[in-house]
């Protein structure tokens, strides 16, 4: 059976991005650096969730961020105020941070700091349920967000996103009220397609869930730095 000329470019676009995501993960590596890649649909609160996450462990631990968007630098101003470096990349038409474009952010992070003094450097991937679980860029684990208001089928209808996710985070959870919504079905969903997927519903304007998510974060940043090496 042949292949369409279609799915045989898809599986070298495919290829091709592996390996520079496995060559990114080595410099990673090498400086002793966690990195996450963290994915959503637009709107689910990725770039609220890092705003708490740098205000509140920005102090204890050395973070970067490579913020990828399409066209504008909104979000990357918006986390610039904690004090932390910011590589802002816009993708164009692409919906997603491919590892080449991330390399370039790598190698920026390069030439303007030392890599080795940090210990997390944070993706946040382009708004979009799909292709951003297609297309690895280094990551140590990857992070997918799911508003409540997105509904309880989501996990379902974009299965890949919630398969391949380390940690899902239930996020706006302070809008339940108002919704007819189980977050418990969700959580269901979820691990109908991975088992395994820490679940950890969150408030980022309220704060619930919060220190759960920021405990995840130190324990993984941590098992990996001490695995540098050996």
């Amino acid at each position: 059976m042949h292949q369409t000329f279609d799915a045989v470019l898809g599986i070298n676009l495919l290829h091709a991005n592996q390996q520079g995501a496995d060559q990114n993960r080595s410099h990673f590596d090498e400086w002793g650096i966690t990195c996450f890649n963290i994915m959503s649909s637009p709107g689910a609160g990725k770039t609220a969730l890092l705003e708490c996450t740098l205000a509140a462990l920005s102090d204890e631990l050395k973070i970067a961020v490579i913020e990828g968007d399409m066209t504008t630098n909104l979000d990357a101003e918006r986390l610039e105020k904690y004090n932390v470096p910011v590589i802002a990349i816009n993708t164009g038409r692409s919906c997603h941070l491919d590892s080449k474009m991330v390399a370039g952010g790598i190698h920026r992070l390069e030439d303007e700091y030392n890599p080795s003094e940090f210990d997390l450097v944070l993706v946040e991937n382009v708004g979009n349920l799909v292709c951003p679980a297609e297309f690895e860029v280094g990551e140590h684990a990857k992070v997918t967000l799911l508003s409540i208001t997105e509904g309880e089928d989501k996990p379902l209808k974009y299965p890949i996103m919630f398969q391949e996710a380390d940690c899902l985070l239930i996020t706006k959870i302070d809008l339940a009220p108002y919704l007819d919504i189980d977050i418990s079905q969700i959580a269901a969903n979820v691990r109908q397609i991975n088992p395994d997927v820490e679940i950890i519903p969150v408030s980022s304007k309220t704060g619930e869930g919060l220190e759960v998510w920021f405990n995840w974060v130190r324990q993984q940043t941590k098992v990996k730095n001490l695995g540098v090496g050996v």
